[in-house]
Order: C-alpha cells, then sequence, then structure tokens
C-alpha cells in the first residue's frame, strides 16, 4: 500500500473505506468463529503504547493481533523513556522503525497526532480525551449486524459529551444517521472539540427523555470519564437524571437497542433492568472490538483486499 494511512479520529476514513471495513469483519469474525487459520499480517509487529490503563483495548488488540498471525508489543509509559520526558516525535521516529503499526492510548489528542506525523508506520487511537474512534467502530458494526445499515437511523447519546459522543457525532456526519443529545447543563457538545463539520447530523436536547423518544440505538458511558475523578462528587448531581432506565427505554423504538462501551456502573448510568435486558447488546459490543481492529489493522497494513 503506497499511501500511509492513519486512524486518529472517526473522520479520517470515508464512508466507503467504513462500508470495506464493516464487510472484510463479517469476513474475518466468520473465519475465527469456524475456527479457520487466517494469518494475513504474520511477521508484523504491533506496538501497543498505554498512557491510560484498559482491559479490553489491551486484549482486543493483543488477541487480534496474534490472531492474524502476528505479534503485539506492550509499552507502558511508565515503563519506557516516553514517561521520563522523550519527546513523542523522538518517540515515534524510533519505534516506527522497529514496528509495523502502532496504537496508543493516551491523554490529549495533540500527542497521538505529532506521534503519527513523525512514525513511519500507520497509527491507530486507542483513545484520547477527545476521541475514541475503535469502539465506534465496534458500536455501529454490533448495530448492523443485529438491525442492518445504520443511515438514517437515530442515535440517542444521554450523559457526558465525552470522547465517544464526540466520536458518535463524527460517525453521523460520515455514515449518514442521526444523534440525539442529552447533557445535564453545562457539559454541552462542544462542536469545535467534536472536530464537526455542521450541525445536520445532530440535535441537542434538555430532557433526555426527548433525546430518547424514538431512538433506534440507546447509548452512554460512565459519568465520570478516566482523568476527571476529581469531579466525581459534582457529576453525580448533576448527572442524577441522565440515567438510561426503564422509562428511557420505553419511549425509544420497540427494537431499540441499548449499548455501553464499559466499564459500566448499574444504578448510575444505567439501570441494571436496562444493561441485563434482552435489548442490551453489551457483550457483542465488547467482543467486537476484537473483529473490527482485525480488519482495520489488516486494512492499514495491507489495503483493501478482494478476498
Amino acid at each position: 500500500m503506497s499511501e500511509l494511512k492513519h486512524f486518529l479520529q472517526f473522520k479520517d476514513f470515508t464512508r466507503d473505506e467504513f462500508e470495506y471495513l464493516f464487510e472484510r469483519t463479517r469476513i474475518i469474525k466468520e473465519r475465527f468463529k469456524s475456527y479457520k487459520k487466517y494469518w494475513p499480517l504474520e511477521d508484523r509487529t504491533l506496538v501497543m503504547i498505554f498512557e491510560k490503563a484498559s482491559t479490553r483495548t489491551r486484549l482486543s488488540f493483543e488477541a487480534g493481533m496474534h490472531q492474524l498471525g502476528g505479534s503485539a508489543i506492550y509499552l507502558n509509559t511508565r515503563d519506557s523513556q516516553l514517561g521520563r520526558g522523550e519527546p513523542v516525535e523522538d518517540a515515534g521516529q524510533v519505534i516506527s522503525r522497529m514496528s509495523d503499526i502502532v496504537m496508543i492510548r493516551t491523554f490529549e489528542q495533540e500527542i497521538i497526532e505529532r506521534f503519527a506525523r513523525n512514525s513511519r508506520v500507520p497509527v491507530i487511537n486507542g483513545l484520547t480525551n477527545e476521541y475514541h474512534p475503535c469502539q465506534i467502530l465496534a458500536d455501529i458494526y454490533t448495530y448492523i449486524e443485529h438491525r442492518g445499515s445504520i443511515q438514517g437511523k437515530t442515535v440517542a447519546w444521554i450523559g457526558d459529551s465525552n470522547n465517544m459522543c464526540n466520536t458518535w457525532l463524527q460517525a453521523a456526519e460520515v455514515l449518514d444517521f442521526n444523534v440525539h443529545v442529552s447533557t445535564p447543563p453545562g457539559y454541552e457538545v462542544e462542536p469545535e472539540r467534536a472536530g464537526l463539520y455542521g450541525t445536520d447530523h445532530y440535535e441537542a436536547f434538555a430532557d433526555p427523555m426527548d433525546a430518547a423518544r424514538d431512538a433506534d440505538l440507546m447509548t452512554t458511558d460512565v459519568w465520570t470519564s478516566m482523568g476527571y475523578e476529581a469531579e466525581n462528587e459534582a457529576r453525580m448531581k448533576a448527572f442524577a437524571d441522565w440515567q438510561v432506565d426503564e422509562d428511557m427505554m420505553r419511549v425509544a423504538k420497540p427494537d431499540a437497542l441499548f449499548m455501553h462501551c464499559l466499564p459500566a456502573h448499574r444504578g448510575e448510568e444505567v439501570s441494571a433492568g436496562v444493561m441485563d435486558s434482552p435489548q442490551s447488546v453489551v457483550w457483542d459490543e465488547a467482543e467486537n472490538r476484537l473483529h473490527v481492529q482485525k480488519a482495520l489493522m489488516e486494512y492499514l497494513l495491507l489495503g483493501k483486499l478482494d478476498q
């Protein structure tokens, strides 16, 4: 593949590229479920750099790379020169000379942008304060698996306008669906931070019940994201009326799905009844991180395949 591509935020890819990725995900997942060996990335090395800890991100990338025949190396910034003040630019130069692809889970988006500008290999955003593109990739694939195309559908985002919310808003513009957002006062979407081109695909609601009305997909996240722990007490009070519960699900469409990127706090952002209901697809959603990321790594390293 001649052109070096990165996946740093959702709008880095076109709709055609996402359609290709969703189809590859289906094929790769099917092979995995049938115990068919598929090693297109044999002898390739993924370096995973973590400034923020994670269960699902590490497991899905590490297992995924092994399942594609490659190797994965885990670096925590505490155990590398990055944590001792080595410039991000220098780290990008060195790490990309010794590996084939890099995944970074860090704080500011600027860190990953600087790394990518100095990398010889594709860089994937495993999460930043601003965006979480791999998670939304998995969420949309999960929706497609259960309900078909997401085009023209309505996603209700209830809670904090965090990196997940920002990425849903970008995805809606690329893939042509709608997002209804309801946040407590003071936690509204910042269009510039979300990287929005326009507002055609999203609408803000003061009342979460209005946002949920006739939604095809209900989704939320923890009230206090990683890095905002000092605000926890204030957030618990501010978000008290923004729990996705049975009443909220009842005003959504009868076949609406519920998603959560996990870990979830039952009794806070979601009721136990919703989290564990038949409408909840959170476990499929978690598993699909593995499969969409395999398709993503394959595409970034090998380009479009016709098999």
